[in-house]
C-alpha cells in the first residue's frame, strides 16, 4: 500500500467514524495504531527504539509467519543484545493470509498480499531457511530436517498449522500443505471442477476465476448450487468459511445472477458462533441472504469429475432408560449423505504439523500445551507458544496473535531476568467477519464467551466503516505496525 492509497483510506475512515461520532484518533488508537505515521514508518521507529531489558539468552524461534516475525521485532525492540534466531522453511511466510479470503472474490490479488520474509525480518535476528524435525527439550536442543543440531536457552514455537486435504477421500493427491506455499499441488487437482479453496495463496486466485465461471454459467439461466464448508478440526480464522460464502453471494447479486444458485453452508458443529449473540446475528444474516444451513455435516469425499460431495452427517437418538443413572442412554448415529455442486469451497481440515504436535513439547491432541494466561508451556519454563498451534481454546486469528505476541515477550522476558511470568492474555480474539462487499461484521470476544467490543457501536450490526477498516487498514497496521513490534 502506497502512501497516497493510505491517506484516501484514512480520508474515508474519517468521513464514516464522524458518522458514528468517533474521532481518527480513537478509531485508530483502538485498532492498534497509534497514527499514519506508525502505519508507514515501522522500520525506523523500530531502530530508534530505546532498549529495556539487559537480560540475555540464546533464543530460538520455530515459525516465521506473522506470530514469529512480530515476536522476534518486540524482542528486538525490548532487549539490548538480543541474540534470536527463526527457523522458517518459506521465504514467503509472511505473506498476508487475512487477504486470501478477498482474493477469492477478486477484491485482492495475489500480488497485493505476496511478501518476502527478509524484507520484514528485524536487524540483527537470524533466520535458516528449514524446518524442525526433533525437539529435545530435556537437552535445549533442536535437530531441523537438514540434520543440523540448534541449541537454545528459551525456545518460542508459533510454526502455525498444516492444511490437510488429503484427509478428504478424492483430495489425496494433495496431502498436506501450508497456506503461503506454492499451491500448485491443490490448484491442479482441482482443474476446473469448480472446487475452490482460499486458504492456500494460489488456491485463492483460482476461487476468483471459478467464482466468474459460476456466474456466467448462472447468466445462462441454468440453476446451479454452490457448496460450503466448515471441517470437523480447528482452523485459522473460524469465520473464513462464511466470508467466501458471503463473498460468492455478493458478487452474485452484483451479476444479478442471485436467484440462480443455491448457497448452502455444511457445518461440523451445531452451532453458527462460538458467542451467543453473534450466532444470532448471523443466523438472521443467513434468513435474509436465504442461505441453507446443515449442520453436523463432515466433509469427508469429493468426485471432482463426478461434482459429487460425500458428508458424514451426524446426530443422537434416545435409547434404553437405564435405571441406575436415572436417565436415558444417548446413542451416537452417523451416515454418509451426499450432494451435486457446480462450484464448492473446501475448508480443509487442520493440524499442527506432526513433528510438532507428536513431538516431547507436543500433546495428545497435537497442539502445544500452554498455561492459558501465560502462554508458558506447562512443563518447560523456558518454552513459550502462540498463534495457531498453541492449545489455546479460543482463536486461531491473526487478531488474536496482536495480543498474544506481547504477553509471550513481557513473560519470556521476565524469565530471562529471573522473574515470574506476570502477563496474561485475556482470550482476545477478532473476526472481521465479511457479509458482503462493502460491510463488515466486527466480532470481538475473549473467554467471557461475550462480545467485548473496542469500539462504542453494536458490534453484531454489519458496518460499512469495518469493511474500510478490514480492506484498507488491517493490512499495513500487520505490514508496519505487527510486523515492526509496534502494533
Amino acid at each position: 500500500m502506497s502512501k497516497n492509497e493510505l491517506d484516501e483510506a484514512l480520508e474515508l475512515i474519517d468521513k464514516e467514524v464522524k458518522k458514528v461520532g468517533i474521532s481518527r484518533r480513537d478509531a485508530l488508537k483502538l485498532a492498534g495504531l497509534s497514527s499514519a505515521a506508525a502505519v508507514m514508518g515501522g522500520t525506523q521507529a523500530q531502530a530508534n527504539e530505546v532498549k529495556a531489558s539487559e537480560a540475555k539468552g540464546k533464543i530460538l524461534i520455530i515459525g516465521g509467519g506473522l506470530a514469529g516475525v512480530s515476536t522476534a521485532a518486540r524482542l528486538t525492540n525490548t532487549l539490548s543484545n538480543p541474540d534470536i534466531t527463526i527457523v522458517e522453511p518459506n521465504p514467503k511466510s509472511v505473506c498476508y493470509q487475512p487477504g486470501y479470503t478477498l482474493m477469492g472474490a477478486g477484491v485482492y490479488t495475489k500480488e497485493d498480499v505476496d511478501y518476502n520474509t527478509k524484507d520484514f525480518l528485524p536487524a540483527g535476528t537470524k533466520m535458516i531457511l528449514d524446518s524442525a524435525a526433533q525437539f529435545n527439550p530435556e537437552e535445549n536442543s533442536v535437530i531441523l530436517t537438514s540434520g543440523k543440531k540448534l541449541t537454545y536457552d528459551y525456545l518460542i514455537v508459533c510454526a502455525g498449522t498444516t492444511l490437510d486435504y488429503g484427509r478428504i477421500k478424492g483430495l489425496e493427491a494433495i496431502g498436506e500443505t501450508y497456506s503461503s506455499v506454492d499451491g500448485s499441488k491443490i490448484v491442479d487437482t482441482f482443474g476446473d471442477s469448480g472446487a475452490t479453496s482460499i486458504f492456500n495463496i494460489d488456491s485463492a486466485t483460482q476461487t476468483f476465476e471459478q467464482l466468474e465461471k459460476l456466474i456466467e454459467k448462472a447468466k445462462s439461466g441454468k440453476k446451479l448450487k454452490a457448496l460450503f464448508t466448515d471441517p470437523n478440526t480447528p482452523i485459522k480464522c473460524g469465520g473464513a468459511p462464511k466470508k467466501i460464502m458471503y463473498l460468492v453471494n455478493s458478487k452474485l447479486e452484483e451479476a444479478g445472477v442471485k436467484d440462480n444458485v443455491e448457497l448452502h453452508y455444511f457445518d461440523d458443529s451445531s452451532k453458527y458462533f462460538g458467542v451467543k449473540e453473534y450466532a444470532d446475528a448471523i443466523e438472521e444474516q443467513f434468513k435474509v441472504r436465504n442461505f441453507k444451513t446443515h449442520f453436523a455435516h463432515n466433509l469427508v469425499g469429493v468426485d471432482l469429475n463426478g461434482k459429487i460431495a460425500t458428508f458424514n452427517k451426524t446426530w443422537t437418538e434416545k435409547g434404553e432408560w437405564d435405571e441406575d443413572l436415572e436417565e436415558y442412554e444417548v446413542i451416537k448415529k452417523n451416515e454418509e449423505v451426499t450432494f451435486d455442486f457446480d462450484f464448492i469451497h473446501i475448508t480443509p481440515p487442520m493440524k499442527a504439523p506432526d513433528a510438532i504436535g507428536k513431538s516431547a513439547i507436543g500433546s495428545k491432541k497435537g497442539w502445544v500445551p500452554v498455561n492459558q494466561k501465560t502462554l508458558q508451556h506447562v512443563k518447560y519454563k523456558n518454552v513459550f507458544s502462540l498463534g495457531d498451534i498453541a492449545a489455546v481454546k479460543m482463536g486461531k486469528t491473526g487478531g488474536t496473535v496482536r495480543k498474544q505476541y506481547k504477553v509471550v515477550v513481557d513473560n519470556l522476558v521476565a524469565v530471562m531476568e529471573g522473574k515470574k511470568p506476570k502477563a496474561q492474555f485475556d482470550g482476545y480474539t477478532v473476526c472481521p467477519l465479511i457479509t458482503g462487499i462493502g460491510t463488515v461484521m466486527l466480532a470481538e470476544f475473549n473467554w467471557s464467551a461475550k462480545p467485548a467490543p473496542s469500539f462504542p457501536l453494536d458490534p453484531t450490526q454489519e458496518r460499512y466503516i469495518w469493511w474500510l477498516l478490514k480492506v484498507y487498514l488491517l493490512k499495513p497496521m500487520t505490514q508496519y505496525g505487527m510486523l515492526s513490534g509496534r502494533a
